[in-house]
């Protein structure tokens, strides 16, 4: 490496490039074990109302659209293999390839939005919403079969605020992956500072990882249950 794309790459604060890719890798650690607790307090409030009104989570969770998360599914899962493949990319120096790969993951993430988009749309149709708008069919449904229609709803609650916030912090993740490869098409992300493209899909990682937790969670809760009619 050369003295100039050295001292281009390295920052003032650090000694050296090693150095300064662990404190990055460190810092990334850091805030994503945050992440991981906040999420963890979602899923750990959502597993204690599961147990406790098990009937109603299994039929609101039936009522969802399960197509729809499996596409999500497989596109999060393949943008997750690309943001490797671009780590290589950027390892081996191959810009061309870092930047098809990175802008191929923001278009799976930006897919899974427009999937979610969808989703929504018909949850909203078929009157999936907790409060005033809830579903009267439903709860004519929810009644003659004796089931509490405040707990489903409370499920839907549970539903809307945990992939939207998932879908939030996907949604600044295509922003960091653009920015990637933005930087990659000035010529700003040399062999020897891959740690940039390493650290942002640690990140990525994570909001994959989280939505395989949210798929069982509420999607699978209610597969092929017969306490209601689809």
């Amino acid at each position: 490496m050369s003295a100039s794309t050295h001292s281009s790459v390295l920052k003032h604060h650090f000694d050296n490039l090693e150095q300064q890719h662990s404190a990055e890798r460190l810092g990334m650690w850091m805030f994503l074990a945050t992440e991981v607790l906040f999420f963890s307090g979602l899923f750990g409030s959502y597993t204690v109302y599961r147990m406790l009104y098990p009937n109603e989570f299994e039929v609101a969770s039936f009522k969802l659209n399960r197509v729809f998360a499996t596409v999500n599914t497989i596109l999060l899962v393949t943008s997750s293999l690309t943001m490797t493949f671009a780590i290589r990319a950027a390892k081996l120096g191959d810009r061309t390839w870092l930047i098809r790969y990175l802008l191929i993951t923001a278009a799976l993430g930006a897919g899974f939005m427009v999937v979610k988009g969808f989703e929504y749309a018909q949850d909203f149709e078929e009157g999936l919403l907790p409060g005033k708008y809830f579903s009267t069919t439903l709860k004519g449904e929810l009644t003659e079969k004796g089931f509490d229609q405040g707990k489903v709803q409370l499920f839907l609650c549970f539903y809307y605020i945990m992939t939207g916030i998932h879908g939030i912090h996907l949604i600044i993740g295509i922003g960091c992956v653009l920015w990637l490869a933005l930087e990659a098409s000035q010529g700003n992300i040399p062999p020897e500072n891959y740690s940039t493209v390493d650290v942002v899909s640690l990140y990525w990682h994570l909001v994959d990882a989280i939505w395989l937790f949210l798929m069982p969670l509420l999607y699978l809760a209610g597969a092929g249950s017969t306490l209601l009619p689809k």
